[in-house]
């Protein structure tokens, strides 16, 4: 299909399908304890089947020009993905989402790959305002939102359940005009 590199590291970002499951599934196993940590994926994802529905869901998103799901790929191994969780080209938003396993972090791949999501979203399908909502206590995934040069716009307290706990939730954005000037700024 096509491959964006990600850099001269040879990371790449491609599409992530149905038939992709096994790989998919076997990186979740990789990194189940770590994504879990903030997200709910390893609980859904747990054997070839939900692993198969996951991406069937994603795939039928992608159709319905709803939502988007592209693997991260690094040393010729699947080892994240970047979202887009909603995507309303009518009114003009999207909410992009990530995670990685264990081997991947650090090396700067999911800011480099929600780069290529939000550029997308915004240069060619018109999305005015991009989202991205996380858990308080997720530093590294603020610390994306902050090198994306998004806004934090509101903590939504206590409004996240997840694993027998209520968690404040972080609303960042950014805005099309906002992104294009960052993008041009020396």
């Amino acid at each position: 299909m096509f491959a964006i590199p990600l850099g001269d590291d040879g990371a790449e970002l491609r599409p992530l399908e149905p038939w992709q499951a096994g790989e998919f599934l076997a990186h979740m196993d990789r990194g189940r304890d770590f994504i879990g940590r903030h997200n709910g994926l390893p609980d859904v994802v747990t054997d070839l089947a939900s692993s198969r529905a996951f991406l069937q869901a994603y795939a039928e998103k992608t159709a319905a020009d709803t939502g988007r799901i592209c693997g991260i790929w690094a040393d010729g191994r699947l080892v994240g993905a970047v979202i887009f969780r909603r995507f309303d080209v009518r009114q003009g938003s999207a909410e992009a989402g990530c995670w990685l396993e264990p081997s991947a972090v650090g090396r700067g791949l999911v800011t480099r790959a929600v780069r290529v999501l939000v550029d997308w979203a915004v240069e060619e399908r018109g999305i005015h305002r991009v989202e991205w909502v996380v858990s308080s206590g997720n530093g590294p995934s603020i610390a994306v939102a902050r090198r994306l040069g998004m806004t934090r716009e509101a903590v939504l307290r206590e409004s996240h359940p997840y694993r027998g706990a209520r968690h404040d939730e972080e609303v960042w954005s950014v805005l099309a005009p906002e992104w294009r000037a960052a993008r041009q700024a020396p």
